[in-house]
C-alpha cells in the first residue's frame, strides 16, 4: 500500500505555475511520469504526449471550468465582531442533492480560517443557524451538515445576493497554503473549459491544465480524438482525504457514441494500433464510469454520481488515465488502483509513486503528471473476446 510505505515531502508541492518557474515555460513544461503495463516507469515531459498516443487513441476531457470559489466573510449577524472566515463554495443543490437534507437554494459550503498568508487553515463548520456575512450585503445561514455525521461541509443558504453573481464580483480561485501566492482566474482553467451559466467547478480539473492549443492540434494530427464530458468538482479537502461527495455530471450522446464506436472498431480488428479510452483526469474516470453499465456499453447520462471507483468495483469504459499525483492517503488512490489493475499490474502504481519521489516530482494541481497506459487493451469488461460492444448508445 502506497499510504504505508511512501512519505512525499512539503518541498515536492509544486508552488507556483509551470510557466511561472523560468523564462520561456508554458504550462506543457512539466515532467509526465508513464506506467506501461508490467515495465518500469519511464520519464518524459509533458509536451511529449502526443508520441505516446497515437491514431484511434481517444482522451475524455472535463470542459468544467473553475469557478471563483473563495470569497471572504465573517460570522455573526452585525450586533459584535464575529470571527473572519473563508468560505469556499462547493456544489449548489438545484432542487434536490442525493446527500444530506438540501432543498433549492442550498450550497455546500466549507468554512476555513485565514491563516494570515493568503491561504486557509481548516476549521469545524456549524453550528446550524450560524451567520456569515459576506461582500455587498449577502449572508449564508448554516442550516445542516452534508453528511450527517460530518462537521467539514455543511448545507448554507444563501440571501442578499445570487452565489454567481456573488462570486463574479467578489470571489477568487480557492488557494491551500502550499503554494506561494494568489493566482489569478485563468490559472486554474484548462484549454477545455467552456461556460456553463450557474455551473462550475470549485477546484481546478487539474490533469489537463498542462495542454496548450498548440499540444491539442498535435494530438489531432497523430489521429487523437477528443470526446468531451462535463464533472463538477466540489471543495476536495487538503487534510483529511474523504472520499468524493456527489457530483454534477453529464456524458453526451455523441461521446457516448464515439466511445463504443472506439471499442467496436477495435474488437473488429483486435490486432490494430490505437483505440485506447484515456481519461483526463479522475473526473473524466468518474463521469464516463457513472454512465457505463455493467455490459460495459456507455450511455449519454447527466445528473448526480455519487459512484466510487476501487479496485473491487473496478473500470469498465476506462483504458489509461492521465492524472496529477496524489497524496499517499488520498481516497483518489483507489480509483488509481483499479485502473493499474486494469492497465498494468498490482504493483505499477507503487513502483511509479516511489519513482516520482526519488525522481523529486511535483505534486498537487500545479505539479507534474503520470499516464497509466495499457500494454494491451481489454476488448470487453471481462476480456473474454466474444461478447459484441454496439457503436451505437442506445
Amino acid at each position: 500500500m502506497i499510504a504505508e510505505a511512501l512519505r512525499v515531502p512539503a518541498e515536492l508541492s509544486a508552488r507556483v505555475p509551470a510557466e511561472q518557474r523560468g523564462p520561456g515555460l508554458g504550462r506543457d513544461d512539466v515532467r509526465l511520469l508513464v506506467s506501461r503495463g508490467t515495465r518500469e516507469p519511464a520519464h518524459h515531459v509533458f509536451r511529449e504526449l502526443p508520441k505516446l498516443l497515437g491514431a484511434g487513441d481517444v482522451l475524455v476531457v472535463n470542459t468544467s471550468r473553475t469557478l471563483p470559489a473563495a470569497v471572504d466573510g465573517r460570522t455573526g449577524d452585525g450586533r459584535g465582531r464575529g470571527e473572519p472566515v473563508v468560505v469556499h463554495f462547493s456544489t449548489r443543490a438545484d432542487r434536490w442533492h442525493p446527500a444530506g437534507r438540501a432543498v433549492a437554494g442550498c450550497w455546500a459550503v466549507e468554512l476555513r480560517s485565514p491563516d494570515g498568508r493568503g491561504s486557509t487553515l481548516p476549521r469545524p463548520g456549524g453550528p446550524a443557524g450560524t451567520v456569515v456575512r459576506l461582500p455587498g450585503g449577502a449572508r449564508l445561514t448554516l442550516e445542516a451538515p452534508v453528511d450527517p455525521g460530518g462537521v467539514r461541509l455543511w448545507w448554507a443558504r444563501p440571501s442578499g445576493l445570487r452565489v454567481p453573481e456573488l462570486l463574479r464580483r467578489h470571489g477568487r480561485p480557492i488557494r491551500y497554503g502550499y503554494t506561494d501566492r494568489d493566482q489569478p482566474l485563468t490559472a486554474y482553467r484548462t484549454v477545455f473549459a467552456v461556460d456553463s451559466p450557474g455551473a462550475g467547478s470549485a477546484e481546478m480539473p487539474s490533469a489537463a491544465r498542462p495542454f496548450t492549443a498548440e499540444l491539442v492540434a498535435r494530438l489531432v494530427s497523430r489521429g487523437v480524438q477528443f470526446a468531451p464530458i462535463s464533472l463538477h468538482t466540489g471543495v476536495a479537502s487538503a487534510e483529511a482525504f474523504e472520499p468524493p461527495y456527489p457530483e454534477r455530471f453529464a456524458v453526451p450522446a455523441a461521446t457516448a457514441w464515439l466511445v463504443n464506436a472506439v471499442r467496436a472498431r477495435r474488437r473488429a480488428a483486435p490486432r490494430a494500433a490505437g483505440g485506447r479510452i484515456v481519461a483526463v483526469g479522475t473526473t473524466a474516470v468518474r463521469a464516463l464510469e457513472s454512465a457505463t453499465g455493467a455490459d460495459g456499453r456507455v450511455r449519454a447520462a447527466a445528473g448526480w454520481t455519487d459512484l466510487v471507483v476501487t479496485p473491487e468495483r473496478g473500470v469498465r469504459a476506462v483504458d489509461g488515465l492521465l492524472t496529477g499525483l496524489h497524496e499517499p492517503t488520498a481516497s483518489h488512490l483507489l480509483m488509481l488502483r483499479a485502473v493499474a489493475s486494469a492497465a498494468a499490474d498490482r504493483t505499477a502504481l507503487e513502483r511509479a509513486y516511489e519513482a516520482a519521489v526519488a525522481r523529486r516530482y511535483l505534486w498537487h494541481e500545479f505539479g507534474d503528471l503520470h499516464l497509466l497506459l495499457p500494454d494491451r487493451v481489454r476488448d470487453s469488461v471481462h476480456d473474454t473476446g466474444d461478447e459484441e460492444l454496439d457503436a451505437e448508445p442506445r
